[in-house]
């Protein structure tokens, strides 16, 4: 007779209906929420030259940023993957919208939500972070990740993991992702293909989907090339250009959300045609100028975004090409009124805005930039 050696791991009554309602619960916030907006940049220069700049609205998501999507994602993988049951504590290392955006799905599915943030991390983020029922616990930037990993041990619970799990959670072939939504959005458009998509990168998730949906759609999209922008104290433009894995910066970016100190598992430069780096000033300024142009304020990434945006809108025009080129709002610029929108902030880190702001309301002068 045969014999096997064998372990069961089944799971209860209690546990599937758990799971199962968790599932229903955050599809069901999925099925309320509406796409984001993809708005055009009306500027009468790029438009003469036959440039279209578009800016998709990730801070219209319920939990106000980009990371809503990634959150969304996160805690759908936990759960299938066994990782997230009834009872489990859920932990992430965060500088504030991916924990905004978990604490929103962890309060969804009736879980304790934990993030572990560098302590400059900006007050408001802090106050929606707890808003929504999340703890903050404040570490220094370079004790995130381990403080992270420990907290979850300790309490038995899951450490998210968003710079491993970012690039594998999300699908990238489709599922409403953001590359889907960005393209289908973009086709009825004079120039439906886009000559760039630019995007900035935290754990790498965004520019890792986005790379590989042009990439699997390689006959529609074979003109449209990938650009990631850098803010200052990251590595990845480094890692992009030498392939490092070692590499380490021992200051933060200024520009939260952005930007990482060290190589992030979730970030893959093969998927990328281009990166570019943007001073943290530039980024400032840009968000400065944009609140004038669309009325609102806006987070720095998005600053990051549009200002690497228009260099590419700068080449285009001396080389005489038309086309479009889209790029991402991420947040708000609410949660940064008492950093990036405060000029006594701004002027503690020594930043010069005005060479930026002057190049920016004279447009007439992005050719210098």
């Amino acid at each position: 007779m045969l014999e096997l050696n064998s372990h069961e791991n089944i799971r209860t009554p209690a546990e599937i209906a758990w799971a199962l309602q968790a599932i229903k619960n955050i599809e069901a916030d999925y099925q309320r929420s509406a796409d984001t907006n993809l708005i055009k940049l009306e500027i009468p220069k790029l438009a003469k030259a036959g440039i279209d700049l578009y800016l998709k609205d990730e801070s219209a998501h319920p939990s106000g940023s980009l990371k809503h999507r990634l959150a969304r994602s996160l805690l759908l993988y936990g759960i299938c993957n066994g990782w997230i049951s009834e009872g489990t504590v859920i932990v992430e290392a965060s500088s504030g919208s991916t924990a905004i955006s978990e604490a929103y799905f962890a309060r969804l599915i009736g879980s304790r939500f934990i993030a572990v943030a560098p302590k400059a991390t900006a007050s408001e983020k802090i106050r929606e972070i707890e808003a929504l029922g999340g703890e903050v616990h404040l570490v220094e930037p370079s004790q995130i990740y381990c403080e992270a990993e420990r907290l979850a041990k300790e309490l038995g619970g899951h450490y998210m993991d968003q710079f491993t799990y970012a690039e594998r959670a999300t699908d990238w072939r489709g599922n409403n992702n953001i590359a889907q939504s960005l393209f289908s959005q973009m086709s009825r458009e004079r120039f439906p293909a886009p000559n760039w998509v630019v995007t900035s990168a935290g754990t790498g998730g965004t520019s890792a989907t986005i790379g590989r949906y042009i990439r699997l759609h390689i006959e529609e999209y074979s003109n449209t090339q990938l650009c990631v922008v850098d803010p200052e104290n990251s590595v990845f433009h480094e890692f992009y250009r030498n392939r490092d894995p070692n590499i380490v910066r021992h200051k933060s970016s200024l520009i939260e959300g952005i930007g990482r100190p060290r190589v992030e598992p979730s970030f893959m430069p093969d998927v990328i045609d281009r990166m570019i780096d943007v001073p943290d000033a530039a980024s400032i300024a840009t968000i400065r100028w944009l609140e004038g142009v669309i009325l609102r304020k806006c987070g720095g990434s998005t600053g990051t975004n549009l200002y690497g945006s228009l260099a590419l809108a700068r080449e285009m025009m001396q080389n005489k090409q038309e086309g479009s080129i889209v790029t991402l709002i991420c947040d708000g610029g609410e949660r940064y009124l008492d950093t990036l929108y405060n000029d006594e902030w701004v002027a503690s880190k020594n930043l010069d805005l005005l060479p930026y702001l002057h190049k920016l309301i004279d447009f007439a002068e992005i050719e210098s930039m």
